[in-house]
């Protein structure tokens, strides 16, 4: 269980989408777009065995429309390209934490967002992306959700190379919790 503290529940249904983040520093977030390259982009890194050994979603280009239109349909999740200087370079899930299954494993605020961040080429690991992104992408979510006092995520506790970025860009760990999916470390931002 982990240390975070606990908070009234809230119903889900009251609380707004995700905010789509406003960067700066030379990163741009966008919501992705299902019906064109933005697809392929998608299903291109989701194939890419450093991303799909964690995020175990190499489905097929069909399903993969169908989960982001699902996602830009819906309250739980925005679904985004981040490019830096006009290049893409990662795909972004932000996601409200009450909506979703960790939400069920830790006292979740009501306005609480949670974040999925894959850097679909291989060659553009290790270049202190993510850690370079967390913070402008961090401070962006809590200036579009003034009632939004922490952003999560929840890596495999396997995946070093993550928790670590993480851990450089500004998020504590605060424990493991158990997934569906996965063991993952819960890590929090605060404002």
């Amino acid at each position: 269980m982990t240390h975070l503290d606990s908070y009234r529940q809230v119903d889900p249904e009251s609380v707004p989408g995700p905010p789509l983040p406003v960067l700066t520093d030379g990163w741009h977030a966008r919501a992705v777009d299902p019906g064109g390259p933005d697809l392929d982009l998608v299903h291109r890194w989701m194939q890419a065995p450093h991303v799909a050994a964690f995020w175990h979603q190499a489905w097929p280009r069909e399903r993969w429309e169908e989960e982001l239109r699902g996602q830009l349909d819906g309250r739980h999740s925005l679904p985004c390209l981040v490019s830096l200087d006009g290049d893409p370079v990662m795909y972004v899930e932000v996601y409200r934490a009450v909506r979703d299954v960790v939400g069920q494993v830790y006292a979740t605020r009501p306005h609480d967002l949670g974040l999925h961040l894959a850097v679909g080429e291989l060659s553009m690991t290790d270049r202190g992306l993510v850690r370079s992104l967390l913070p402008v992408l961090t401070d962006a979510l809590f200036a579009a959700d003034p009632l939004c006092t922490r952003v999560l995520l929840e890596p495999d506790v396997r995946n070093r190379r993550a928790i670590s970025s993480f851990m450089a860009g500004g998020f504590s760990p605060v424990g493991e919790v158990l997934l569906p999916d996965k063991v993952a470390l819960l890590m929090v931002r605060t404002r």
